[in-house]
């Protein structure tokens, strides 16, 4: 990246300044770029004389002034200037910045990838809801977040494993399955009712229905007994199976499906858990109940792994988990999605995965706010079909899987989504993911008629590209990798809708006041060398995102 070549630069001019006497020797922070605010302050800006001016003993806007002295030369750079208080202004060459258009258009999607991670094994686990239900908006968010966050990882070089945690035990299972038989035997006109604490929904009706169907009263035993446990099992089947189609529907697929069953058998990942528990003084009993003691690895309060009516806490499996994942598994890094009301859970976890002989600084934690639906300026009411609960599938027949996966990104994941379904329908300007699509499809169509008129970019000379909306329109293109490497660090996807919107404008500018196919040959071949770079930038933009990248629209 030019961004990382500029912080070198800096710290050259740094040394030799030093090496100068323009400057006392000093250990220095590592050097940070950023892009000004404003255009006129130049392409990056380097704050390190603000911050290096005490240990220098000098106003910062004199130690800027030293280090531009002796800033090396370089073919990227134009002029390198100072601003009060005390930056260091860097100006991109426009003939280089010419150049990268042929770079960028050479290396086609690939623009962007590294093999940072290479050899790291990483396992992303989300959305994991309950298969007591059908996914809902919010596990779509989830979905949307993880997801993306793999495609990066996966393009700079990580062993990506996704995951679901299907909790197909406990205490809402059981319930489940008993509200499932309620709905059974409705249908053959028993007078029963729901458990208290049931679930209302009508997909509880319809997969009754579903199973009366296909097997009939097979599962329906004499009035007052308990249910057969094979009706609950097949219906927690029943719904992951549908679980996994309503994700499918926006491009959501797990390399595994891990059941929590599997971590209770007999010797299996729980005993050998809490075998090291007991092993590191972590367990103590009290007031009839198994108990983690968290607060030795400085938790306020202890808590409960397997309560006095014998049956481990959520908790307990979850200490369970997390040993399979970085004990027996062996994943390097472990970034786990959840809900925000899954905060006070962290840092508990953590200490679990200490406390189990793991690394918990390689775990990750993504927290993710609400989704509001709205219609215009109106808020959607909560579905009564689906049991109080608006479903991903509703939202994704509505306005299509790219708009769903678009607008779930586009907002940082500790912010709620104002999610406009009537914006995310329209084929306008207004409607972002239409904005961005459509800047990837008019290229995709100046393109195809230079092709039909024999036209190429084979042989263009990028040098010819000196309009200001050209040269930008390249600025933009560059900072892909930048886009890409923050996303990276602060488990943040939303940079990348950002990112596109902000390319899609540079190219909408540039697409009005730069005609592409011209009477001039070799203008229009360096053009079209620009639309293919814009177009592969884009594609991998909208990709990364899970978005398709349409010719036509």
């Amino acid at each position: 990246m030019i961004r990382d070549d500029l912080a070198i630069l800096v710290e050259q001019a740094l040394a030799a300044a030093q090496a100068a006497g323009d400057l006392p020797e000093f250990a220095a922070p590592d050097v940070q770029l950023e892009h000004p605010q404003r255009p006129e302050h130049g392409d990056y800006s380097a704050n390190l004389p603000l911050r290096i001016q005490g240990l220098a003993r000098m106003k910062a806007i004199e130690v800027a002034e030293a280090l531009r002295k002796h800033v090396p030369a370089h073919a990227a750079v134009a002029e390198v200037r100072v601003a009060p208080p005390g930056f260091l202004n860097f100006y991109l060459d426009g003939e280089w910045l010419a150049s990268q258009a042929a770079t960028i258009a050479a290396e086609g999607t690939a623009f962007g990838s590294t093999e940072a991670g290479r050899g790291k094994k990483l396992q992303l686990e989300y959305v994991s809801a309950n298969p007591t239900g059908p996914c809902h908006v919010g596990n779509g968010r989830g979905a949307a977040i993880g997801s993306s966050l793999a495609l990066v990882f996966k393009a700079h070089g990580y062993d990506v494993e996704q995951e679901y945690y299907v909790n197909d035990a406990g205490t809402q299972v059981a319930i489940f399955g008993r509200t499932l038989y309620a709905r059974y035997q409705q249908l053959f006109g028993r007078d029963v009712t729901v458990p208290e604490n049931g679930y209302p929904g009508q997909y509880v009706i319809d997969l009754a229905e579903d199973l009366k169907a296909e097997f009939g009263d097979a599962y329906l035993r004499p009035e007052g007994e308990e249910p057969d446990p094979a009706l609950g099992e097949l219906g927690i089947q029943r719904m992951v199976e549908r679980i996994r189609t309503d994700l499918g529907l926006i491009g959501v697929h797990y390399d595994r499906w891990f059941s929590e069953r599997s971590l209770q058998v007999e010797g299996g990942p729980y005993d050998r858990a809490f075998g090291r528990l007991r092993d590191g003084g972590y367990v103590v009993e009290r007031e009839g109940a198994v108990w983690f003691a968290t607060s030795q690895l400085g938790e306020s309060k202890d808590n409960v792994l397997i309560r006095s009516d014998g049956q481990p806490t959520y908790f307990a499996t979850d200490i369970a988990y997390h040993y399979n994942k970085f004990i027996e598994r062996g994943f390097d890094r472990v970034i786990d999605i959840w809900g925000a009301d899954h905060q006070g859970h962290v840092s508990r976890v953590k200490a679990s995965v200490q406390a189990v002989g793991g690394d918990p600084e390689k775990l990750d934690v993504l927290l993710y706010q609400l989704v509001t639906l709205k219609r215009g300026g109106e808020i959607v009411p909560l579905s009564k079909r689906a049991g109080d609960i608006v479903t991903l599938r509703e939202v994704v027949e509505e306005v299509g899987a790219d708009a769903t996966r678009y607008f779930f990104l586009a907002t940082s994941a500790g912010s709620t989504v104002d999610f406009d379904l009537e914006l995310a329908k329209t084929q306008s300007d207004e409607n972002p993911v239409y904005y961005v699509q459509y800047a990837h499809a008019r290229i995709a169509g100046v393109i195809a008629r230079a092709t039909e008129q024999g036209l190429s970019s084979a042989g263009a000379n990028a040098s010819l590209l000196t309009h200001e909306a050209e040269l930008t329109l390249i600025r933009r293109l560059l900072e892909l990798p930048e886009t890409e490497e923050k996303v990276l660090a602060d488990l943040a996807p939303h940079h990348l809708p950002h990112y596109a919107q902000g390319l899609a404008s540079a190219f909408h500018v540039f697409y009005t006041q730069c005609r592409v196919i011209t009477d001039d040959a070799e203008l229009t071949k360096a053009r079209l060398l620009l639309l293919e770079a814009a177009r592969a930038v884009l594609a991998r933009a909208l990709g990364l995102m899970g978005v398709s990248a349409p010719e036509q629209m």
